[in-house]
């Protein structure tokens, strides 16, 4: 299977839950146009794979695309095993991956009700080297 976009989310206000979209347009050295944490710095996108939010699903939450403050809903491709600077395609951009997981100040609600969250350790953030549109069902492609 080829590594792919399942989910697109927008916040405008940091703190909320993503919403999702239908396209997002990705502006160079800046994020996601219209997004809460894009900006000049190394976190201006974030990606989580489905197979990272099947693992809290299990767990028994009802959570999905989104849920974990995530711009880029991935399916088929292992984000934290790729090493800080690996570059990739998506749509018409190119990102870099900056950091690998972060660190929770705050525990989220997802933490409270399960014990556990797995953005903190799986989710990854890239920076914009190319910006163009990215839409659902576009292929990830490592560079």
């Amino acid at each position: 299977m080829s590594a792919k976009v399942v989910s697109l989310n927008i916040s405008k206000a940091k703190g909320e839950r993503k919403t999702p979209v239908d396209s997002i347009e990705l502006k160079e050295e800046h994020g996601i146009v219209g997004d809460a944490h894009a900006g000049a710095w190394h976190r201006q996108v974030s990606l989580l794979a489905t197979e990272s939010i099947r693992k809290m699903q299990e767990m028994g939450l009802d959570v999905g695309s989104g849920d974990f403050a995530e711009n880029i809903t991935t399916e088929g491709i292992d984000l934290p095993a790729l090493p800080v600077g690996t570059r990739f395609s998506m749509g018409e951009t190119l990102l870099e991956v900056t950091q690998i997981g972060k660190e929770c100040h705050t525990r989220c609600a997802i933490y409270h009700q399960a014990g556990d969250c797995v953005m903190p350790r799986e989710g990854i953030f890239a920076r914009v080297l190319q910006g163009g549109a990215v839409r659902p069902d576009d292929t990830i492609e490592l560079l």
